[in-house]
């Protein structure tokens, strides 16, 4: 449909405090990623396999909240300069992901490439965002942004063994940078934080990992067809359901009031671990979850290898000890956080060893009773409180 020339005049214009329609179709090549890489550890994964996933999704995960991070700074940039700096990316993102599977073998050059092209990206977005709001000398980020695309860009022409190191310190580097920030500019990092975009921006984020889970649940369920392949899939999707009612039921207003509060006190510290370090384990945990049921679907009868037990057990300790330190760290208390996780993240660890005895069905049978009971506690203790709050 092409626009009237009534609105012509306003196509430039974007809500800074909402998330923009080109940042979620930008997040959608995240999730190919995410599920590129996350092939990897079905089956019977070992150290090596789930130390390659970390170790490959990091560098994206640092990626995608840089790219969040310059967005949320600008609050002026237009929607046609946006959707540039998405494309533009979203193409460097592409190739990453395609590079993926191969990134420690035959394709370690073109993840490299895909990596310093994103860092120009990165670059160029940063240093409007310092001409827009500082007359300093934008040092910081030529070393931040300037410097690591060099290394990527270097690592794409060197041998594997080499190039890795490259990576690592790029990354290293970057990190480096950003919790020095936190440290020597605090308030001034702080100030121009959009509370209301960087908690939506991480709940949708979450909203489309969450959607993969469900695609990969779906479509291991259409390749075994057959009725224990069905049941084992409905308790995966059950399982992935609840999750995500953890997470959008009560998570999200935590996220909102917790950056808020972070805000006011300028404790970009928090931030950065609640907004970018913290939210890393709990996609990692997601993920994990979903190749553990994927396993289970191929295979209900038997049970799981010792590695998806590790997937689905870690993935869930992972997500609920997370959400967790995170809930601490928003100043909720003891008493609101402890019944749960306490329970929770011991119980999650059980279900290691349980799965190498129980068939696959069972163990996911075990795991949703486990995520029922949590819930009704929940949802029990947020219905007292509010028939509290009426009184």
């Amino acid at each position: 449909m092409a626009p009237d020339s009534a609105g012509r005049g306003n196509a430039t214009v974007r809500e800074p405090r909402r998330v923009h329609w080109m940042e979620l179709f930008f997040d959608l090549v995240f999730v190919v990623f995410v599920g590129q890489l996350a092939h990897g550890i079905h089956g019977d994964p070992g150290w090596s396999e789930f130390g390659t996933y970390v170790f490959l999704f990091f560098p994206a995960w640092w990626a995608w909240v840089n790219i969040v991070s310059v967005v949320n700074l600008l609050p002026h940039l237009s929607s046609r300069g946006l959707g540039v700096a998405m494309l533009a990316a979203m193409a460097a993102a592409g190739l990453m992901a395609a590079a993926a599977p191969e990134a420690f073998g035959a394709r370690s050059w073109a993840f490299s490439l895909a990596n310093a092209a994103f860092r120009v990206v990165l670059l160029a977005l940063w240093l409007y965002q310092h001409r827009q709001t500082s007359t300093d000398a934008p040092w910081r980020i030529w070393i931040y942004n300037g410097s690591t695309a060099a290394l990527w860009l270097a690592a794409a022409f060197l041998p594997f063994h080499v190039a890795v190191v490259l990576w690592a310190a790029s990354i290293a580097l970057e990190v480096a940078l950003v919790l020095a920030s936190g440290r020597l500019w605090a308030n001034r990092s702080v100030s121009g934080i959009d509370v209301d975009h960087a908690s939506e921006r991480l709940g949708l984020f979450l909203i489309i990992v969450l959607g993969e889970s469900v695609f990969t649940i779906v479509t291991e369920v259409s390749t075994d067809w057959g009725p224990h392949e069905g049941l084992a899939g409905g308790l995966g999707f059950l399982l992935v359901a609840l999750l995500g009612w953890a997470l959008f039921q009560y998570g999200t207003d935590t996220i909102s009031a917790g950056l808020a509060q972070l805000k006011s006190r300028a404790d970009y510290g928090g931030i950065l671990q609640t907004a970018l370090f913290l939210p890393f384990l709990l996609v990692l945990g997601v993920t994990a979850i979903a190749a553990g049921i994927a396993t289970a679907i191929a295979a209900p009868g038997e049970p799981l290898p010792f590695g998806s037990c590790v997937a689905l057990g870690g993935g869930l300790v992972l997500f609920y000890g997370t959400n967790a330190l995170v809930s601490l760290r928003y100043g909720r208390g003891l008493a609101d956080v402890l019944p749960w996780a306490v329970v929770m993240v011991p119980c999650s660890a059980l279900l290691i060893p349980l799965g190498t005895v129980l068939p696959a069905s069972a163990l996911l049978g075990c795991a949703v009773v486990l995520l029922v009971l949590v819930t009704t506690y929940v949802e029990v203790r947020h219905r007292s409180a509010a028939a509290r709050l009426r009184r």
